[in-house]
């Protein structure tokens, strides 16, 4: 019999707390949730004021048994699940199970899995946090009514298995509203004139680019007002008529929120949010590190807040005036943002001695760039300004002004460590300029007009996704992951080159939603949302009173809509191939797998085939069309449409007009094809 029984949700996690528990304990998991709503039907009984009925999930009725067996011989029993709204409604539901062993069970969190850490909360238990478990429930009650009482639309006019969400809908809105901004916009000319000028005496030469005229700023459009500029200063003299000089501070970033580490995770190591959240969670849970064991480094990484832990701070401060010296720590608190639960700290390592590159050797590479991102990260933010001297210099021809600014960098400062993703390209682009003084005159080398467009918005990404969606207060640090995957995977949008498209179907979904859903789909109604849920969470409004609130508004929507829509027949787009079979023209329809071609003939005539498409490039090997294919993880390849019957060109790069091919590559491809079906298969089964 135990003395004490403390449930976790992964078996990761318990081994690591197993090592910092003396006595007689015993550590177990819950393996995440252990009941939820059924999937078969809506699971909330509207008439009886939106009570959830929750079930056991399937497949874990011995776990329960054996969870019960255990708190029954226990004196004492735990729940250690993640210091999270989704952790706390876990103990919650935990605590449901074991409802016979009520008087034993308490509730303990801690942000970071340290010996220390785990004794204190131990030490200090407390009660289930109703007013986190309430907020948990809103966001499940009302994202599962929005889902399902909206999917079933979707089913009846564009294909059965779709699914509508609340935040994940907004998400495909945002993707969707910037192509068509990128498809509406028009490109506008303007120019720029730069000037390559040199200091006479040093023979130092730099860069000016045209400001305007008599200190006024001007917008150059067209190639008449370039031409009437260069005319005018054809025989100028270029004279320095202002030099300013000062000195600049860059501070560093703060540590990783959930979002920031995405971000940076993305920009830097090309991690998809998925992976990067997955291999947080196997840092935070343990890693058996040489000499000491199963520890989790680094703290919890569901987190919307910067603050940092006093003692970790002085850690911080310790480790950085012994490796760079006391010039390059700097005392500093972060602000974090009003709308931040701010529950626990920012994301950061749970040991400063524990450097990187020291245990690199039990780190898999993918645990080891991002442990040592946070790291580098954390390490950063404690420590000094970097600290530029900067120049601006104004130079003047015949009345034409043209601007200049340098920056030298003198001390380093946290930037010897680390800088920001965003920061590289604009340290890449600094402009030197040499020390002037008023009124001297420099020496024309060239002048260089540059006729430019202004350009689309960028395609989102999902580390500029995410940017958006915390911008907007869309979602919470825990559901940026799973809302992007979720649209991903049901083929709202794809993904080409790190840049997130809507599909043809991702854009028929949203036109759906978006045009007869405007106060549910729409991004002030989801971030008001979020606010509710963070004041439940407070103990300021109570979860079934949001709910009702929401309901009778959404309820009569949902009927007027049914109502619109009985009679409406989405418009098929007809493409210009005739049906083989009977002659008619076929159209566009979307399936599991996206877009493809049907005869409308259905059911007399059952036609239907995959789009192909081609390039505009022949075939180098023999003239043909060149077909464009994916792989099962989605990578283009393109192929010679007779192969292989009596071409067997296929290449992974587009071939270009002229260019030789190596058969040798179609050999590579098929091999890497099959092993990737082969692996496939054995993870199937």
């Amino acid at each position: 019999m135990a003395d004490k029984l403390i449930i976790v949700e992964s078996p990761a996690k318990a081994n690591t707390i197993k090592k910092f528990l003396g006595g007689n304990t015993k550590v177990v998991a819950s393996m995440g949730h252990i009941r939820d709503l059924p999937k078969s039907k809506l699971g909330v009984d509207i008439q009886n004021d939106f009570e959830p009925e929750y079930i056991n999930i399937r497949g874990k009725g011995d776990l329960i048994k054996q969870l019960k067996k255990e708190a029954k011989q226990a004196k004492k029993v735990y729940l250690a699940t993640d210091p999270d709204r989704e952790g706390e409604a876990i103990a919650w539901h935990l605590a449901t199970i074991l409802k016979d062993e009520k008087e034993k069970i308490t509730r303990v969190t801690f942000n970071e899995i340290t010996k220390g850490a785990v004794q204190k909360a131990i030490k200090e238990p407390r009660d289930i946090d109703e007013n986190l478990v309430d907020a948990q429930q809103a966001r499940r009650v009302l994202d599962r009514i929005v889902g399902y009482k909206i999917s079933p639309l979707l089913w009846k006019k564009v294909r059965r298995g779709l699914s509508a969400g609340r935040v994940q809908s907004v998400a495909v809105k945002l993707i969707v509203d910037r192509e068509n901004e990128i498809e509406k916009f028009i490109p506008q000319e303007y120019w720029n004139i730069f000037i390559n000028v040199e200091e006479k005496d040093t023979k130092k030469q730099f860069e000016a680019k045209f400001y305007g005229k008599k200190g006024k700023k001007q917008e150059i459009k067209s190639e008449e007002q370039v031409n009437r500029i260069l005319k005018d200063i054809e025989k100028a003299k270029y004279i320095v008529n202002e030099v300013k000089k000062g000195e600049k501070k860059r501070t560093p970033a703060p540590p990783f929120t959930t979002s920031t580490m995405q971000q940076e995770a993305s920009r830097k190591l090309g991690f998809t949010l998925k992976k990067t959240m997955s291999v947080a969670q196997g840092l935070y849970e343990g890693i058996k590190v040489s000499e000491k064991g199963t520890i989790g480094l680094i703290t919890y990484m569901r987190t919307d807040s910067t603050r940092i832990s006093e003692e970790a701070r002085a850690l911080a401060k310790k480790h950085i005036e012994k490796t760079y010296g006391k010039n390059y720590y700097e005392n500093r608190y972060y602000r974090t943002n009003k709308d931040s639960q701010d529950a626990h700290e920012g994301i950061r390592p749970t040991y400063v001695e524990l450097e990187p590159d020291n245990i690199k050797e039990s780190l898999t590479n993918d645990q080891y760039k991002l442990y040592k991102l946070i790291y580098n990260r954390f390490i950063a933010s404690q420590m000094a300004s970097a600290i530029y001297d900067t120049i601006s210099v104004t130079i003047n021809a015949n009345d034409y002004d043209f601007k200049a600014n340098g920056q030298n960098l003198k001390f380093k400062g946290f930037m010897t460590l680390y800088v920001e993703g965003t920061d590289f390209k604009q340290i890449e682009e600094e402009n030197t300029v040499p020390d002037l003084k008023e009124n001297q005159e420099l020496k024309l080398n060239k002048i260089n007009p540059k006729q430019s467009f202004t350009e689309p918005p960028p395609r989102y990404t999902e580390a500029s996704l995410v940017k958006a969606l915390e911008e907007k207060g869309i979602g919470r640090p825990s559901t940026y992951s799973p809302t992007i995957t979720t649209i991903l995977e049901r083929r709202y949008i794809e993904k080409q080159q790190k840049q997130l498209i809507p599909t043809e179907l991702g854009k028929v979904v949203n036109k759906l939603l978006a045009e007869n859903f405007t106060d549910v789909i729409n991004i002030e109604f989801t971030a008001k949302i979020e606010n509710e849920f963070d004041e439940i969470a407070e103990g300021k409004d109570k979860w079934k009173k949001m709910i009702r609130q929401f309901y009778g508004p959404f309820e009569k929507e949902l009927e007027r809509v049914e109502k619109e829509l009985e009679h409406v027949e989405l418009v098929e787009e007809v493409s210009d191939i005739p049906c083989e079979k009977c002659g008619r023209m076929m159209v566009y329809k979307y399936g599991r797998y996206g877009k493809f071609l049907a005869c409308p003939g259905y059911p007399e005539c059952k036609n239907a085939k995959p789009i192909i498409e081609t390039i505009d490039v022949p075939c180098p090997n023999c003239g043909a069309k060149v077909q464009v294919k994916k792989t099962k993880r989605k990578r283009n390849y393109y192929i010679c449409e007779n192969n292989p019957k009596s071409c067997n060109y296929i290449s992974w790069n587009k071939p270009k007009l002229g260019e030789k091919w190596d058969a040798e590559e179609a050999k590579k491809i098929k091999t890497k094809r099959r092993r990737t079906s082969k692996n496939t298969k054995s993870s199937k089964k």
